[in-house]
């Protein structure tokens, strides 16, 4: 059974007292797989992480790591994208040398989620 909702829909409200049976069922099925995926992504992090993020609900949890490694990501390809565009041949060193650190970090930035189209490529490249 599906459980991943949990980590894309935010915890829904506490229900009322007299709250339908089937409304009551679904607030409590949304919590015990709540806790399923929360006890799953905590026994997936380090030591350091699980302290940190313990008595996080699992849906604040997605957000505050997707926000971190977004972060991250976004830096990554700044500094990716600046060494590529500054890169120069070396006069006297071979070309092909260049032209695979080149494609090495054309690659590196595509893993990061930025395509450069196939003119740009070749501009850059040359």
């Amino acid at each position: 059974m599906k459980k991943n909702y949990v980590i894309e829909e935010v915890v829904p409200n506490e229900l009322v007292a007299n709250a339908f049976k089937a409304d009551k069922d679904a607030y409590k099925k949304h919590l015990d797989d709540m806790l399923d995926m929360g006890c799953l992504m905590l026994a997936t992090m380090t030591l350091e992480l699980q302290k940190q993020y313990e008595d996080i609900v699992t849906y604040d949890m997605i957000q505050h790591l997707k926000e971190l490694y977004e972060r991250q990501t976004r830096q990554e390809r700044y500094k990716t994208s600046k060494v590529l565009f500054q890169c120069k041949t070396v006069e006297g060193s071979p070309m092909g040398t260049h032209v695979l650190k080149m494609i090495g970090y054309i690659e590196s930035l595509e893993k990061l989620g930025f395509l450069l189209g196939v003119e740009l490529v070749s501009d850059v490249i040359l």
